[in-house]
This record gives C-alpha cells, sequence and structure tokens, in this order.
C-alpha cells in the first residue's frame, strides 16, 4: 500500500509499468466533466472508475481485495477515510473471490485507518484489502485500474 500526494506521483512511477500511463491521466483530467462509472483509458489494462456517492461511515465499510487490478484511488473531493488490513489476514469472507468481478469481500476489522484529503492517492496492490467509501461526507473518487499483468 503506498499513500501520498498527487504531487509526488513521479516517485511510483517505475513501481509498475502501468503507473506511469495512469499517474498520466490522473494529473491531466477535470474530474468534474465525468460522470459516474467505467472510463477507457486503455482498454483492459487501464481503465477509470469515477465515483460520486455518499461515505457509508466506519461501521459500513467493507473489506475489497483483488487480484487482477491494482487500485489508485485518488480523493477528488471530500475526505475519504480508508480502513486497511493484509489481504492474507482476512478471515471472515462476506463474499468469496469473484474472478469476473475481481474482488472479495470481507467483514474484518481493519488493521489502520486512513484519510485522503482531496489530491490524496492510495495505490492498493493485491496484498492490500481496503474498506474504501468510510467517510461520513459525500465523496467524488478518480479510481484508476490498472492491470497486474501489463503485457
Amino acid at each position: 500500500m503506498i499513500l501520498d500526494h498527487l504531487d509526488n506521483a513521479d516517485r511510483y512511477m517505475k513501481v509498475h509499468p502501468g503507473f506511469a500511463a495512469a499517474f498520466e491521466f490522473l494529473r491531466s483530467q477535470d474530474f468534474s466533466q465525468y460522470k459516474e462509472g467505467r472510463h477507457e483509458v486503455d482498454g483492459e489494462r487501464l481503465y477509470l472508475m469515477m465515483n460520486r456517492c455518499p461515505g457509508r461511515g466506519r461501521s459500513g465499510a467493507i473489506f475489497e481485495a483483488h487480484r487482477k487490478y491494482i487500485d489508485i484511488q485518488l480523493t477528488v473531493s471530500g475526505v475519504e477515510e480508508m480502513g486497511w488490513r493484509r489481504t492474507a489476514s482476512c478471515e471472515q469472507v462476506k463474499s468469496p473471490y469473484n474472478a469476473e468481478a475481481d474482488y472479495a469481500l470481507y467483514t474484518d476489522e481493519p488493521t489502520f485507518w486512513m484519510s485522503t484529503p482531496p489530491g490524496y492517492f492510495a495505490i492498493f496492490f493485491p496484498d492490500d484489502a481496503h474498506a474504501p467509501l468510510a467517510a461520513e461526507c459525500d465523496l467524488v473518487k478518480a479510481v484508476m485500474k490498472v492491470a497486474v499483468d501489463w503485457a
């Protein structure tokens, strides 16, 4: 898991071959022009999920974990709160892994909570179970889905 401000994204460009394209996209867009939902960037390798929704609060947060995609979750407005826990330590399965949808859901307690104000992002790898939308405010988030297998 990586937590940082978009101004520092250059530090992470070499972590994964798709990160340069993902961060270039995040830096160049006016997200007020995007409707909620999926937007293609580079086919199945890289796409945007635009979220505009109220937070569920910590008590309503549910862990998700992915295998095929890395999430780069950028807060556009609101102050997001997210829980984190190692995927390998999640034991309370709410929904087993669904390969087509690329997620498993868990109801475990987080190891810690983090806040991401506008301009901050969190990168979640397959080892990182994350409980997004735990804020108690309206949120706008740009979530880049970066294929683990970039080839």
